[in-house]
C-alpha cells in the first residue's frame, strides 16, 4: 500500500527520531536498522526507500542532533549573556544521565571518529558552529586567543561528559563535572 507524502515524511522523521535516540544510547554499531524502524513503529522493509543506507541515517543524525545542540547552546548564551548557562546544563548530572537526549558531541563523538568519511564530515560541520557560540563568547582579546580558548572549553566539555558518564563510581561521576566545571570558572554543576 503506498503512503502519501505526508505520511512518508512523518514516517522518515519517525526514524531520525528514533535513531538519534538510540544512537547515542548504544552507538552506532549497537544499534540496527531494524531497532530503528521498530523504534520508530515501522517495518524495516520501509527504511531503505528513506535512506541509501544505514550510513546515510548515521551522517544525518549526526547533522541534526548537532543543530539541535546549536540551537540550545545559542538559546542559552543569549539567555545568560555568558557562558555560564551552556557549562551549567552541559556538565549537569541530568544531561550525563540521559544520553539519548543530550548532546551528540559526548554520546557520539568517539562513534564518529570511528565512522566513515561521510559521518566525520557530517559531524565536522556540526562541531564547527558550536565551537562557534564558544569563541563568540569567549573573554580573550585576541581572534587567536579566542579560538584557543574555545577549543579547551570544548574539549573540556565533552571529555568530563565523556569520561563521567563511562565511570562506575557515582562520586567520582561527580567530581569529574564538578572539576571541569571550576576549571571553566563556573562552580559546581553536577547535581
Amino acid at each position: 500500500m503506498r503512503v502519501s507524502r505526508k505520511q512518508a515524511e512523518e514516517n522518515r522523521e519517525a526514524i531520525l527520531a528514533a535513531a538519534s535516540r538510540l544512537f547515542r544510547e548504544s552507538g552506532f554499531e549497537g544499534v540496527g536498522v531494524d531497532a530503528v524502524t521498530r523504534a520508530a513503529g515501522l517495518t524495516h522493509g520501509g527504511f531503505y526507500g528513506h535512506f541509501a543506507s544505514k550510513d546515510e541515517l548515521v551522517a544525518e543524525v549526526c547533522e541534526r542532533a548537532l543543530a539541535k545542540s546549536l540551537e540550545r547552546w545559542t538559546a542559552l548564551a543569549q539567555k545568560g549573556a555568558s557562558l555560564a548557562p551552556i557549562v551549567s546544563h552541559y556538565l549537569s548530572a541530568k544531561h550525563r544521565d540521559n544520553p539519548g537526549e543530550g548532546c551528540a558531541m559526548s554520546a557520539l563523538g568517539t562513534e564518529a571518529g570511528r565512522g566513515s568519511e561521510r559521518v566525520r564530515r557530517a559531524f565536522t560541520a556540526g562541531v564547527r558552529p558550536l565551537l562557534g557560540v564558544l569563541t563568540a563568547n569567549s573573554q580573550e582579546n585576541t581572534e587567536s586567543g579566542r579560538r584557543e580558548d574555545g577549543l579547551a572549553m570544548l574539549a573540556t566539555l565533552v571529555g568530563a561528559v565523556v569520561m563521567a558518564r563511562a565511570v562506575d563510581d557515582p562520586d567520582l561521576s561527580d567530581e569529574i563535572l564538578n572539576a571541569a566545571s571550576k576549571s571553566l570558572g563556573r562552580g559546581d554543576t553536577a547535581r
